[in-house]
Order: structure tokens, then sequence, then C-alpha cells
């Protein structure tokens, strides 16, 4: 039976600005953007950092096409970095680099948020992955988003880039975690009743001066406050644009799944977010080598184990969605390890960050041209 709703895609890469030869961050994306806009519009614009800049595909109906338009950005952000002397890096910490080196963007926004949040914003050196799944009916994306956070830490280990911090090796698979966690309003949600409950926390946020708008809600899970879509956030940029395609076909296979069941009126176990929380560090810190908690055995289980009775979970969704192919990747993350773990191994072997520089260089532009 086909779903009445589409579950569009939308995919936002924010990228590291090179320099090939000393392997550090440049804050030059101006360079980048004069060009840029010219041919890609408003599918890139600029980040906090201007050693950093950020592009986005268009609204795709299947993963598919989402894979065509990453493709296409990937390969003309990594050309136009490269006609001015630059590469493009998809990690979400540079190994190398000191945040406070960096240059901020020169735009009000970035300035105000400096203002209210100091050193937090200053120091958020960080590059994300984020996914937009079109859901039209708020009350709809409220219960999804509701039960799609247990699932959360499961993808979040799949990602993980970001293993270095400021010339460490910090121990962990994901030290974007440590970082982002600075900020307000982060993190796992807890669960709302329904679309309303949202929107009164929300509001009573704006009255009592707390943000201005829903945008300084930075969960790692959201329905988006100008847009007809639940924004998936907790991911690390994965270095792959393969990885990039198979985490954004499993959130979009997750949530064609929860909707399915909510629509048969079927409930989906909720669990507070301190609990999920607990396997989001875990997550963070051992990626696929730790292991999970099972709230439903009430037990620890291995995370490679729990990552794939998810895709058994959501198997029945995925040829409606097209995605099979895309999601099958997954089992070669499990195989073969993610960003983090391989920059791990090329710096056990050769004890040199530089190194694993290159490695990132090499894999962000790989199937792109």
């Amino acid at each position: 039976m086909p779903f009445d709703n589409d579950f569009t895609i939308g995919i936002e890469e924010e990228f590291q600005i090179i320099d090939p030869q000393t392997r550090g961050l440049r804050w030059r994306v101006n360079e980048i953007l004069e060009e840029g806009q010219m041919i890609l519009g408003e599918q890139v614009k600029p980040e906090m950092h201007q050693s950093m800049v950020e592009v986005g595909t268009g609204i795709c109906k299947n993963i598919k096409e989402a894979k065509a338009d990453v493709t296409k950005l990937r390969r003309t952000i990594a050309e136009l970095a490269h006609r001015k002397g630059l590469a493009i890096v998809a990690a979400s910490t540079h190994p190398i680099s000191h945040w406070a080196d960096q240059r901020i963007f020169e735009n009000e926004r970035y300035y105000q948020l400096i203002e209210e949040l100091q050193h937090s914003a200053r120091s958020l050196l960080i590059f994300g992955m984020h996914v937009h799944i079109g859901m039209a009916d708020r009350e709809a994306a409220i219960a999804v988003m509701n039960a799609a956070r247990y699932m959360l830490p499961h993808i979040y280990a799949l990602s993980a880039s970001s293993p270095f911090w400021i010339g460490r090796n910090t121990g962990m698979k994901s030290y974007r975690y440590e970082v982002f966690k600075q900020f307000p309003r982060t993190g796992i949600p807890e669960y709302f009743s329904s679309a309303s409950d949202f929107d009164n926390f929300v509001n009573l946020l704006i009255k009592t001066g707390c943000i201005d708008n829903g945008k300084k809600i930075w969960w790692d899970i959201r329905p988006h406050p100008f847009f007809p879509t639940l924004e998936f956030r907790v991911c690390d940029i994965p270095s792959r644009l393969e990885e990039t395609i198979c985490i954004a076909a499993l959130f979009q296979a997750i949530t064609a799944k929860l909707y399915k069941l909510y629509r048969q009126n079927l409930g989906f176990r909720l669990y507070r977010r301190a609990l999920i929380e607990e396997n989001k560090w875990r997550a963070a810190r051992y990626g696929l080598d730790g292991k999970l908690i099972d709230f439903g055995k009430r037990e620890e289980v291995s995370t490679r184990g729990l990552i794939l009775e998810l895709l058994e979970f959501v198997d029945d969704v995925v040829d409606e969605l097209g995605s099979r192919d895309e999601i099958n990747y997954v089992h070669k993350i499990l195989e073969e390890g993610t960003s983090a773990d391989r920059q791990l191994k090329v710096y056990e072997e050769t004890k040199d960050l530089k190194s694993v520089v290159d490695l990132l260089m090499k894999e962000t532009i790989e199937g792109v041209f």
C-alpha cells in the first residue's frame, strides 16, 4: 500500500576548508562563496566560522535523487576550493587546528550568538550533517519524533568522524558530542504529547526571552520551525559520500516505518531522555565497538547487533522507498568501521595527524568525480 506521505529528503553537509600544504584550516570561505553562489545559488552558504562552508540539496523525492544532488554539491565545492589552492574535508572536528585561531564570519546573527553564548559559541568548531524528511502532518511528526529518539544513538555510532581535537586523540569516536553540549537546548529532546504541547513549549521560551525563534532549539531531532520536515541533527558528517547517503536513507526509512505504525494506531514504547542520553554517550565514546542498552530487555547489547535489529525493523518499508541498495551499505560500515575508526588506524600506523588529514581529503571526494 503506498504511503500517504511523500517522505522527501533534504541533506545539509558542513565542510572544512583546508590548506592542502599545511593541512590546517583556512578562513577563506568568501573566496568559495563568491563563485559558488553564482553556480549553486542558495544551495551554498557560510557558517559561523570562515573555515567552514555549508551546502544543501534541494527537496529530493527519493534517495537516488538525493545522492545525485549530494554528489554534484561535493564535486562543485571541491572544484571551487581546488581552483583557490584549497581542499574540502568531511569530518566533524579538525585533527589539528585550534578554534581560537579561526575567524568568525561577518554576519549580525553570528555576532549576536557570540554575544549571548560567549566562549561556547566561539569554540564551536564542529561540522555536522543534517537530514530533513518531509512530514506535512505536524501531529504525526511529533509522534514520530518521540519514537525515533530511541534510535538516534544507533545511527550516531555509524556516523562517527571526530576522534581528534586540537592535536589530541580524545579517546572518543565522536568528540563533537562534547563540544556541542556546551550549547543550551542540545541533545536528545523530551517527548511531547501533541503538536500543541510542543508549540506551547516553544512559545514559552520565546515569551520568556530564552530564544527568538525555534531555530535556537538545537536538539538531535526536531520539527523544523519553518519547513514541513522532521530534521535529524544527531550525526557527525561522514567522510564518504556513500556513508552520508546510507544514513539519510536510514533516517527516511525510520520515519516511514514509525509513521506507518502511527497510522495503524500502533504505539512504540517511549523512553526518557536521560536513558537515551546514556546510549548517546556510549555511541560517542565507543562508536561501533561498544555496547548500547536495550531498554526493553534491560541489558547491554553490542552496538552492531542493535543496528542489525534496526535494519530488520525498517525492512518492510525499504523497497517501497526504493532505498535497499543505499541502506545495505550499513553492512560495509559495520565491516570496515566508521571514518573515526579509519582515522585512528592511520594515526596508529603513522603517529602523524597530517596523514589523518590526507586520508580525510581523499575520502571526502571518493565517488564524487
